[in-house]
């Protein structure tokens, strides 16, 4: 005869979760690798398209997608999810027309405004920006939350 392994039930619904928890971390972990290569493919395919071009940028500023006077095909392929978060846009001149951009998230904070830069741009994507004319360009330091407060109240 064999004996019995009695499980109360707060055990076995312990067990249930552990292995939904297991089952969870895998699919997510398999899930990220391949995301993450996509987005890797994706990155080699733009620096591969990328081209210099000198430009003198007229205004920067973060906005909704639609809002941000792109072409209309750029909004129609980006999914519904993504039109209405804030991209980093910029407004420059290159050569004779005045062009509506996108920028890199890193580069957005660097770029300055009123002055002629020459920026690595893929398609209408900004992924590097160095200055023509001048020093180097480096991002302001962030200004925290309470020194804003601060700067607000005694009128800097």
């Amino acid at each position: 005869m064999t004996p019995v392994v009695l499980m109360s039930t707060s055990t076995i619904i312990l067990l249930v979760v552990i292995a939904v928890l297991v089952a969870g971390l895998a699919f997510l972990t398999f899930w990220g690798n391949k995301q993450q290569k996509k987005a890797e493919a994706s990155q080699q395919q733009i620096e591969a398209a990328a081209q210099p071009m000198t430009m003198l940028v007229i205004d920067k500023k973060k906005m909704k997608l639609t809002e941000s006077g792109l072409p209309k095909i750029v909004i129609d392929s980006t999914p519904k999810l993504y039109r209405r978060s804030k991209v980093p846009v910029v407004k420059a001149k290159i050569g004779p027309r005045i062009m509506t951009l996108i920028a890199d998230e890193k580069v957005f904070d660097i770029i300055p405004v009123k002055q002629e830069v020459k920026a690595m741009v893929s398609g209408i994507y900004i992924l590097s920006v160095k200055s023509l004319r001048g020093p180097a360009l480096t991002a302001p330091p962030k200004v925290g939350f309470f020194k804003r407060m601060k700067n607000k109240i005694t009128g800097k």
